[in-house]
């Protein structure tokens, strides 16, 4: 069984890194921990409490492109080492954009557009995963380390965790899809005043606004987010992977587009050999075993 990871902050100061951690892909800054047919990310940069930089998302992409092409992951869970799930954009890049910007206004803009929507490609490469993801925030998502858990499909939170879109506050415009993914979310309304304010919220409120579909104690979020994808992972994985076709069509479509897609889906996995699975273990009473064919 995969080992649970420390998520309480480290003993002594925020600079510390995690000592007891567990086995880890030789990729710097982005952990990948397999367990079967599960796999979990992590970035790992606790000292700067995993700000996202180019290198990291370069790691990441890697390692969701080898998970993207491997037919038996079920579900993948997503999330950070240390005391912040991501406290957001490095500040030496914004810093970077910034003086650049300054210094040639007018022209600068075009480079920097182009650099930007290439770096959030990087870590919005999570949405290109066929299976369910989901977001363990054991602590801090600010910014575009919360864009990247609202790529996700499931969110689970800490409690105390603090979550904003503080974009106005650093006197930028959001990127990193906020201004598409959180009204999706949590209505035009919520978003506008998240994104208008920048305000920091709690776990407890970004369930009440369904940001997040739980709320627990940090060190239990992990394994919270983990005991999902393993009851994800026991379902059947190819109508687990349409369902999430289905779900990401939807908002664009009309009532009869997604009959008619439901439909078709519904057909190709009668098809299949975990439907007849599926229907023998309901006659018989007992839990199916999905092979995924």
């Amino acid at each position: 069984m995969l080992r649970q990871l420390p998520n309480s902050p480290p003993p002594k100061s925020e600079n510390e890194t995690e000592k007891d951690a567990p086995p880890m892909a030789a990729t710097e800054l982005v952990r990948l921990i397999r367990d079967g047919d599960i796999a979990t990310l992590l970035f790992d940069d606790p000292e700067r409490r995993n700000a996202m930089t180019r290198a990291m998302g370069e790691a990441f992409r890697n390692h969701v492109a080898t998970l993207a092409g491997d037919p038996s992951l079920r579900a993948v869970v997503i999330s950070g080492i240390g005391r912040a799930f991501s406290a957001g954009g490095d500040l030496e890049m914004l810093e970077r954009q910034a003086n650049a910007g300054g210094a040639d206004p007018g022209r600068a803009w075009r480079g920097i557009r182009d650099e930007m929507a290439g770096f959030y490609r990087l870590f919005l490469s999570v949405r290109d995963l066929p299976c369910p993801t989901i977001a363990a925030i054991q602590g801090a998502a600010v910014g575009a380390g919360l864009c990247v858990a609202l790529g996700c499909d499931l969110r689970y939170v800490a409690s105390e965790a603090q979550l904003g879109l503080n974009f106005a506050k650093l006197g930028v415009h959001p990127g990193m899809a906020a201004t598409w993914t959180l009204p999706r979310l949590v209505g035009s309304a919520a978003a506008a005043e998240l994104l208008f304010t920048g305000r920091l919220i709690d776990g407890a409120e970004a369930v009440r606004i369904g940001l997040a579909s739980r709320a627990l104690p940090a060190a239990e979020v992990l394994p919270a987010a983990q005991q999902t994808a393993r009851e994800i992972a026991a379902n059947a994985p190819i109508a687990v992977r349409a369902i999430k076709r289905a779900l990401a069509r939807s908002g664009d479509a009309s009532l009869e587009d997604q009959l008619q897609f439901e439909a078709t889906e519904q057909a190709r996995t009668f098809e299949t050999a975990d439907a007849g699975e599926g229907i023998a273990a309901v006659r018989e009473r007992r839990t199916p075993r999905f092979a995924g064919r």
